[in-house]
């Protein structure tokens, strides 16, 4: 069964990314709900990126975006952190997502008082998702607060310094930083 946020959050996410788009300075190349031809073509689709069909972009954003990062028992933790989780990697990639939620979880370990540190391969597996119930138990949902917004913090330093070293994209860089505030709700 899928879970209501996982719904809602891949709706919006093509709402918000829009139909066809094919701008010069986007190194994704031709986009449409915000899947770029590459992705469409690992997943199968050989048609033009104009007609890629709404449900094959939905189909996409759950396996690539959600089922990888095992979004369905963050979710059960702590929804917020799902969604923000979820928007990274749409916006950076799964496995970015993954390694800052794990950078976050090590340095917020209190020296592994409250668990071991993990390797950081930007998988979130068993570990992973035990470290954060762990990090649950020793912070609670103030910690879960606290570790949301530190996830989203790193968002936008990501997108800061992409826009830094690459400067055709810094057409997008106030985009970008104004969908992370407006989802954390800043």
């Amino acid at each position: 069964m899928t879970h209501p946020l996982q719904q809602r959050l891949i709706a919006e996410v093509i709402d918000r990314e829009g139909g066809y788009v094919d701008h010069p300075s986007d190194r994704g190349g031709p986009t449409k709900y915000g899947i770029t031809q590459v992705v469409a073509k690992r997943h199968g689709y050989t048609g033009a990126m104009c007609d890629l069909p709404r449900q094959k972009a939905c189909d996409i954003y759950a396996a690539d975006y959600w089922h990888s990062l095992r979004l369905d028992n963050i979710a059960l933790i702590y929804e917020p952190l799902a969604e923000y989780l979820f928007d990274f990697g749409v916006n950076s990639g799964p496995g970015r997502a993954g390694e800052e939620l794990q950078h976050t979880l090590n340095v917020l370990n209190d020296q592994q008082r409250f668990y071991r540190d993990m390797k950081v391969d930007g998988v979130v597996g068993p570990i992973t998702l035990s470290a954060l119930r762990d990090f649950n138990r020793a912070r609670g949902d103030e910690g879960l607060r606290v570790l949301a917004a530190t996830i989203n913090a790193c968002r936008i330093a990501y997108c800061r310094d992409m826009a830094r070293q690459r400067q055709s994209q810094e057409a997008f860089a106030y985009g970008w930083f104004r969908r992370v505030v407006e989802l954390g709700g800043a």
